[in-house]
């Protein structure tokens, strides 16, 4: 057994993980999986004896490698990427879903590990996703060699400025399900037991998403983390539906299981039309007329403080696809706009979308996220 493997902290958008050389870590899966919790001292509910942070949004691996040279558009990859979602109190890594935040923080890995040619103003590394098997493509800024992580650009939900990294996910439409709309429809109707018959918008793009209005839920829509996860009869309806449309997405077996077998995938989304909402983490308001419209995303049975990068990207083209319950809520004026703005727990986040129908189908033209990210640490970790 190993003693101690090399690691780099990144925060990367509102997300936190350690990235990790594939090469440097034990090749056969499941001694791969008990380094890695190792590493994150899970199972337990603080993780104290790890590096993980007692928070979904701090316990993520990233293991960056060679590109599969058999992958079917790997080609012109400069760098593979495996996502893990390391559960806190299970010993488990989920490796079904994609962090679009950590996915600016892989952007910033290769320059600095000089796993890419490095080309200024801007160097765009091309990035295979082991979990969709799908292309990434981040831009990074870079002077004298180097990433430039100081600038000007806000994320709701991260302190001070950085500079932008550019995340395009446009590759990644229909990766978790086969099509941006996995049923084929902008709605349906999911009958589930104990709620009874919902409609909802289940798309696919980054990680595949089911959206249901808050108002069907007996939600305002702009509800604070705090109120919902407190709200154990609400939480237990939202993994309910989660699971339904998993189901309906042929995601998932057994709705069940769903907690156990695909406990990050898919996302659910509450969204609602614009609206006032406190700012519980920047402790100001968001006006009504700053967003297109609202949403709260659960992730790992736990309302997200701000908002997933997958998510944004997924709730932004959702915006743009006629019929959708996001498009139904989103500002009328705005429809036709490249940019969308909504509003999440800790602000409003911007992303750039785009479809166009082509035939009977929906493709993705845009689908991008503006991020920033930074090395907080590399070193040696002890296990």
């Amino acid at each position: 057994m190993m003693d101690k493997i090399r690691a780099v902290i990144l925060r990367g958008g509102t997300s936190k993980g350690i990235y990790l050389h594939e090469n440097e870590l034990p090749k056969e899966e499941i001694d791969r999986e008990k380094i890695i919790l190792k590493i994150f001292g899970s199972p337990d509910k603080r993780q104290i004896d790890g590096l993980g942070g007692a928070d979904p949004l701090t316990s993520k691996v990233c293991i960056i490698g060679v590109p599969p040279a058999d992958a079917l558009g790997a080609k012109n990859a400069n760098i593979s990427y495996t996502f893990g979602q390391v559960e806190i109190d299970e010993p488990h890594v989920d490796l079904c879903s994609l962090c679009g935040n950590l996915t600016s923080g892989v952007g910033l890995y290769a320059i600095w590990e000089k796993l890419v040619e490095i080309i200024e103003p801007v160097t765009r590394v091309r990035i295979y996703n082991t979990n969709l098997q799908r292309m990434l493509y981040v831009e990074v800024p870079v002077k004298d060699g180097r990433p430039i992580e100081a600038g000007d650009y806000i994320i709701p939900g991260v302190p001070g400025t950085g500079a932008k990294i550019q995340v395009d996910f446009s590759d990644t439409a229909g990766a978790s399900t086969g099509a941006l709309l996995p049923t084929g429809n902008s709605r349906d109707q999911l009958n589930v037991p104990g709620i009874g018959t919902l409609e909802v918008s289940m798309v696919d793009i980054g990680n595949a998403h089911v959206f249901v209005r808050a108002s069907d839920l007996g939600m305002k829509g702009s509800e604070t983390a705090d109120e919902i996860d407190t709200n154990d009869r609400l939480c237990n309806m939202l993994e309910k539906i989660r699971a339904h449309a998993g189901v309906a997405m042929g995601m998932i077996d057994d709705p069940t299981a769903a907690h156990s077998s695909s406990p990050a995938t898919p996302f659910i989304a509450m969204v609602s039309e614009p609206q006032e909402y406190k700012n519980v983490i920047g402790c100001c308001t968001v006006k009504a007329e700053e967003s297109d419209f609202l949403s709260r995303l659960m992730f790992m049975q736990q309302m997200h403080k701000t908002y997933a990068g997958t998510s944004t990207v997924c709730t932004g083209v959702a915006s743009r696809i006629p019929g959708t319950i996001v498009n139904e809520v989103c500002r009328p004026e705005t429809i036709g706009n490249l940019d969308i703005r909504f509003g999440h727990p800790a602000g409003v986040i911007q992303t750039e979308a785009s479809v166009e129908l082509q035939g009977n189908e929906y493709i993705t033209t845009r689908a991008t996220l503006g991020r920033t990210a930074r090395r907080i640490m590399e070193g040696q970790v002890y296990l």
